[in-house]
C-alpha cells in the first residue's frame, strides 16, 4: 500500500489515502458522475463494489492537510464534498463520466406578464 494524495477542487485542502500501488483513477471532480457508486474513505473503496470515492472535505476518514505552501492555521478543509472517480470499464469500454443531471423546478404561472408601462399622464393627439 502506498499514500497516494488527492486535492480539494474547491479549496485546495490534501486528502491522503492508502492505496493499492496499481491505481486506476480518473478523476477527481467537485460533482459525482451520472452512473458512479461512491464510497467513504472509510468504507472498502479497493473493493469491486466502488466505482469511485466521496469524501468531505476536512472532515472524513481520510488524513487531512492545508495545501502546499499554505500558511493557512486551523483545521484544512472547507467541508463541501468532492469525488474520486476511478476508471470503469463496461463492455471491455472505458466509461467517459458525465456530470449528474440536475433538476430544475419551475415556477409555473408565477413568472411576470410582462413589463409594466410607466405611471403618469397618458399621451394624446
Amino acid at each position: 500500500m502506498v499514500d497516494v494524495s488527492y486535492y480539494c477542487p474547491r479549496c485546495g485542502a490534501v486528502a491522503e489515502l492508502d492505496r493499492d500501488p496499481y491505481l486506476a483513477d480518473k478523476s477527481v471532480t467537485p460533482f459525482p458522475l451520472e452512473g458512479w457508486t461512491y464510497v467513504s474513505a472509510a468504507d472498502d473503496y479497493e473493493g469491486d463494489d466502488a466505482d469511485g470515492v466521496k469524501f468531505v472535505c476536512g472532515a472524513d476518514a481520510a488524513a487531512w492537510s492545508h495545501p502546499p505552501e499554505s500558511a493557512a492555521d486551523g483545521e484544512p478543509g472547507c467541508g463541501e464534498p468532492f469525488y474520486l472517480n476511478f476508471v470503469r470499464y463496461e463492455n471491455g469500454e472505458e466509461v467517459s463520466g458525465q456530470p449528474e443531471s440536475e433538476y430544475v423546478q419551475l415556477a409555473e404561472g408565477m413568472a411576470p406578464s410582462g413589463p409594466q408601462g410607466p405611471n403618469g399622464p397618458g399621451f394624446s393627439r
